[in-house]
Formats: structure tokens, sequence, C-alpha cells
């Protein structure tokens, strides 16, 4: 059995819980998926063109979350948890149904979602897996925050810097190896935002769902939720969740080195659609056992498995 091999899930597993921006309960079940299947979508509430693939070129909206959306205006929202987790875990294949817009924030991390999908077993194909390897560096920049995607040798590394005026989250930066690394504080650093933003936010319709049961809230220097910070670095590792999940909106996983410096899901997604414009930016390959020596799939995450 190889890990540079395809997998899915073994049993179909389920979520419920409240969504961030709209405020309803939602349910999402994942399902094994055969090979070369993908990620994909199903809103399961609707009985047609209800399909959506979680492809960069589909996202429509990067306020706040990655929204997805089919030709027929059907959307799924906040995907950058559950696609992170999908992504650590070295899930290729599944079916995500969903009976609503938006998926769960549950805790506002990754941490349920890889727990249960855990929890469910993963099944591992004989089918090789397939990477995105960069060869061409490409930049996007917006005034001072910016993002670079560069080559690597066998390595995913990003490097994602925080710069804010509020004195408690400051300045943060965090450099971590995606394959290599025990992820686990990244993968359970939860989403955030300032005090003063949140009825700001409020006015906008979103955030309906959010409470200190699901976000940190940072008001001047100190943080309002009772149960602290779960790691030091929890802002900067948020921001790190996010960009693995909106880069696994490029239909596989990568090899390749990324900087970032105040971004999100806008910079990652306008990253990805310049690297994309051009077929000598990048390589997709089929990866054999022998032609590569790593796992593909965070380390630290197969113990728990075993």
């Amino acid at each position: 059995m190889s890990y540079l091999t395809q997998k899915t899930i073994k049993n179909k597993v389920s979520f419920s819980g409240v969504a961030l921006h709209s405020g309803l309960n939602v349910n999402v079940t994942l399902k094994p998926a055969k090979e070369n299947f993908g990620i994909v979508f199903k809103r399961i509430d609707l009985h047609s063109n209800n399909i959506v693939y979680p492809n960069f070129m589909n996202v429509t909206n990067t306020s706040l979350n990655t929204t997805i959306e089919n030709e027929f205006g059907t959307k799924v929202s906040t995907i950058e948890h559950l696609m992170g987790a999908l992504f650590g875990l070295g899930i290729d294949n599944a079916l995500i149904e969903i009976d609503n817009v938006e998926v769960p924030i549950l805790d506002g991390s990754a941490k349920i979602f890889i727990e249960k999908i855990i929890s469910a077993g993963i099944d591992v194909s004989d089918s090789p897996i397939k990477i995105i390897k960069i060869n061409k560096e490409v930049e996007y920049s917006d005034g001072e925050r910016f993002i670079s995607i560069k080559p690597s040798t066998l390595s995913l590394d990003i490097d994602f810097e925080l710069k804010y005026k509020n004195e408690f989250i400051g300045k943060q930066r965090n450099k971590v190896k995606v394959y290599e690394d025990d992820l686990t504080d990244v993968f359970n650093s939860r989403t955030y935002c300032l005090f003063e933003d949140v009825e700001i936010i409020k006015k906008k319709g979103l955030a309906k769902g959010g409470s200190l049961e699901n976000a940190i809230v940072v008001k001047d220097r100190e943080i309002l939720n009772p149960g602290g910070l779960r790691n030091n670095k929890e802002f900067v590792n948020h921001k790190i969740l996010d960009c693995i999940g909106d880069l696994y909106t490029s239909g596989y996983r990568m090899i390749a080195s990324v900087v970032c410096s105040q971004g999100g899901h806008y910079l990652t997604n306008k990253v990805l659609r310049k690297v994309f414009e051009n077929k000598d930016n990048f390589s997709i390959l089929e990866i054999k056992e022998k032609n590569l020596p790593h796992t593909l799939i965070n380390r630290s995450l197969l113990k728990s498995i075993a």
C-alpha cells in the first residue's frame, strides 16, 4: 500500500453546525468516491444544476471566505477549512453533499473536520496521485500585500506574514513545510476578527453565526475568548490553513514555495489564476513511488490514521 496513490474516505462522515456568515444550520456529508473523481460539492437542497467544483476559476467571492459557483449560479461558500483538511489528510476523491449554501464553521478551524475524517478511515487505491509542480516564479501584489509562488524541490513551503496595527496581534510570521512538519497547530487555529470590525461585518449581512465558540475576537490588547489562544501563533497559523485550503482549488496538491505578506483568499486566488494563464508556469505530474521519495501527506496525520 502506497501513500503516493489516490485516497478517499472509507466510510461516509457527516458534520452539522451553524454557518458563520448566513447563521443557518447546515448539514454536510462526505462520501467515498472512485479514483480520479476529485473533490466535488453537491447541493442536495437543490434538484438540478447542483454540482459545484472547487476550482480556482469558479471562485466568485473572496471577501472573508472562499465562495465557489457554477455556471447556473449555484454557490457553496466558506469551503476553505474543509478543503484544507482534505489537503492535509491527502484525500484526492470525495463527494461532499451539503444542504445549504455555506459549509458550517464548527469551531472556526479544521480540527473537527480532521478528527472526524480520520475516524471514518482512509481508503488507499492503486491509482497514482497527480501533483502540480511550479516551474516559474509568479507574483501578485495589491499595495503592500503580496504573494509569490515559485519552484521547489520536493516540498510545499508556505512562508506567511501578518502585520496588524492592533498591538495584541502585531506582526506574526511562520513558515511551514506542509508535507513534513507537524501541522497540528495550523489545523487547530481558528478564524479571528477585531472587536471594532464586528459591527461593520454584521452591517454587511455577514457573521450572523459568529460567536466566541467559533472565532477569536480581539479587543485592544486582549482576546475576549475565555479559553485564550490555542497556540502562540494562532493568527498567522489560521492564515496558513486558509492558504492551504485555497491552494487545493488548483485541483491537486502542489510542489512549490509560497511567500505571502498580509494576504488572504483574494491574493491566493489571484496568484493561482496568474499561474495557470501560462502553461510554462507549471507541470502536472503523475507520481510514481520510485520517482519521488516523499509521502506528499503530512506525517503527523499519518500517525493518527495508522
